[in-house]
């Protein structure tokens, strides 16, 4: 469980080198005249992305989950996969990443990189690694209740920054 505990806290220094990327990305956003949606919803996101974090320990060792090879390799597999996808969004988009709803007016939306084929697709690497990293050592209930409450999350946040992109200054606009 020492290796997965190392895991989990490799994973939680990447999600602090995005945070440190997103704050200076969103300080670049707002210097060009951007505007920020979805405010009420981040706290949320914060909350569940670090309990994420923190339930993936909490189960592992105290419910002394076991570690299932052939689950195991294979979510860490899903996870590698899901880091991959996540920095491939964040190489796209550049300085317009963030981990907040932010627009910046008269830029083109998107359509190159993973955007070309997937709407979403930071929220489906997101998705993945939520649900793959607590099953990587058998956090189960963890991984379910991750899913759940992420796809309530994500009818929020999806349609906010569906809404935020499809104002007057973004339609029409295509990279």
């Amino acid at each position: 469980m020492i290796w997965y505990t190392a895991l989990v806290a490799a994973v939680a220094a990447e999600r602090l080198a995005e945070l440190g990327i997103a704050l200076r990305n969103a300080r670049w956003s707002l210097a060009q005249g951007g505007t920020e949606a979805g405010r009420g919803h981040y706290p949320a996101m914060v909350a569940l992305h670090t309990g994420l974090l923190a339930a993936c320990i909490a189960e592992t060792w105290r419910a002394d989950r076991a570690f299932v090879p052939w689950l195991g390799w294979t979510m860490v597999a899903v996870v590698a996969a899901a880091q991959g996808l996540r920095w491939w969004c964040v190489r796209t988009l550049g300085r317009r990443w963030n981990t907040r709803v932010i627009v910046v007016p008269g830029l083109p939306l998107v359509t190159g990189g993973p955007y070309r084929l997937i709407r979403h697709p930071n929220y489906v690497a997101v998705a993945a690694e939520g649900a793959a990293l607590p099953l990587v050592h058998g956090a189960w209930m963890t991984a379910v209740l991750f899913t759940v409450l992420n796809a309530a999350l994500m009818a929020v946040r999806i349609p906010c920054e569906d809404d935020a992109l499809a104002r007057p200054a973004q339609a029409g606009v295509r990279a």
